[in-house]
């Protein structure tokens, strides 16, 4: 019966209907009362932290529904097209803000995809590069708080969300780097020509924009200060957005909020039932102790953290080209915990070798779904989005392994909050 359960999820089967079939079939064959699986399922609601979700999603989905990301693009554009690669270094920074609030690759794609594509080729760039540099950039938020995939690690791994969005930012503003000083190369190689800046320009960009450019300072800030909690800066980020677009800028009509509500608890009711699902899945693997039976033959195979850590990071690509980055968290992570931590390897610092690799599979042929995304929304033969991709995906894999291989570089921060906390006032 087991054996039918992956059959079932090829064909298209409900991801928590799997897991949770799963859990029962195993409660079953070890003689325990499958009420287990109910208890399992409603320990959800001893994770106070999951409201930030929700209010984080909806404000994301806030975001793409007005008029954000073209003034996003063009207010980044005003202050920073003046550099050589200047647009590309606007595409790359605007796509990792907007993902790190909406918290998806894909509706970044979509959302400034449109803006950003043909904005880009005017300037004279080659259509590949255009192309490869938009489809990677669609994912490049995900280490940036407040990602929701930054959030669910936190919760999964059980280390602290705080910690995880510390650590994630030297790592993203490392692969930001890269990718920007590769535009600039091709800027030069491509003989592209700067624009000079435009000081009323940038100042009625920075006009238009004058109540949404506080809100990552006044959030990240927040948390990153100990001023918020993670809930309390989900709160004041999902009132504030909703304040902006309904009432300020009247974007978003107030009869559409029903369906931008919808649509965003959709995501959330998914994520979440998916993790209902996964703890009691996860209760019944530790009983039959299979964390520990892979653990041992794992120990048995691979002697060495870096050989190992080499291993996760070719298994992990693999899997975020199959697998979308919540349910990778909740359905592999617990059974990854046992064995990176008898490696001796921080959580932390392992969430974001997580995170990393499954941003990079979002665009790794040839089933990233990044890739389909682009593929779709700019009319372009999926081949040709194979091929653009390559030198992103290239810089990006060096940086997976700067990151896997540096672990101060995902620590830093970390432990400068740590410190702080402990000093006080």
């Amino acid at each position: 019966m087991t054996a039918v359960l992956p059959i079932l999820a090829l064909l298209g089967a409900p991801l928590f209907a799997v897991i949770a079939a799963s859990a029962i079939i195993g409660f079953l064959r070890s003689d325990i009362d499958i009420q287990v699986v109910a208890i399992e399922i409603f320990r959800i609601a001893e994770t106070p932290i999951l409201v930030a979700i929700p209010l984080f999603t909806f404000a994301g989905y806030l975001l793409g529904e007005s008029g954000t990301p073209r003034r996003l693009v063009r207010v980044t554009r005003a202050w920073m097209g003046w550099m050589p690669g200047g647009l590309p270094i606007v595409a790359l920074m605007a796509c990792a803000v907007f993902t790190a609030f909406t918290g998806a690759s894909g509706v970044t794609i979509i959302a400034l995809g449109g803006l950003l594509y043909p904005a880009i080729k005017k300037d004279g760039y080659e259509d590949n590069f255009n192309l490869g540099l938009i489809t990677t950039a669609g994912s490049l938020g995900l280490l940036f708080a407040p990602a929701i995939p930054l959030i669910l690690y936190g919760i999964v791994a059980e280390v602290s969300v705080d910690d995880m969005f510390r650590a994630g930012v030297l790592p993203c503003l490392l692969m930001v780097v890269f990718l920007s000083a590769y535009s600039i190369f091709e800027a030069k190689r491509e003989k592209i020509p700067t624009r000079p800046f435009d000081k009323a320009e940038a100042w009625a960009a920075v006009k238009e924009s004058i109540w949404e450019i506080p809100l990552p300072f006044v959030v990240l800030g927040g948390i990153y200060s100990g001023f918020f909690a993670i809930s309390d800066a989900a709160a004041v980020t999902a009132v504030y957005v909703m304040l902006v677009e309904v009432f300020i800028y009247k974007e978003v009509p107030l009869r559409k909020l029903p369906d931008v509500m919808r649509d965003s608890m959709m995501l959330v009711g998914g994520i979440l039932v998916i993790m209902a699902v996964s703890y009691a899945s996860t209760n019944y693997l530790i009983d039959a102790e299979v964390p520990m039976k892979l653990l041992e033959f794992t120990k048995a195979q691979i002697s060495s953290p870096m050989t190992f850590l080499i291993v996760l990071n070719i298994f992990l690509l693999v899997l975020g080209c199959m697998l979308d980055i919540f349910s990778a968290i909740v359905i592999v992570l617990p059974l990854i915990l046992p064995m990176a931590d008898s490696y001796g390897i921080d959580r932390v610092h392992l969430g974001i070798i997580f995170l990393a690799n499954m941003q990079i599979g979002f665009c790794t042929p040839p089933v990233g779904m990044n890739l389909f995304i682009a593929s779709y929304r700019f009319v372009k033969p999926i081949v040709q989005l194979y091929v653009a991709t390559i030198p992103f995906l290239i810089l990006l894999l060096i940086t997976v392994l700067i990151i896997t291989y540096w672990p101060d570089l995902s620590l830093y921060l970390v432990e400068m909050g740590r410190e702080a906390a402990t000093a006080g006032p």
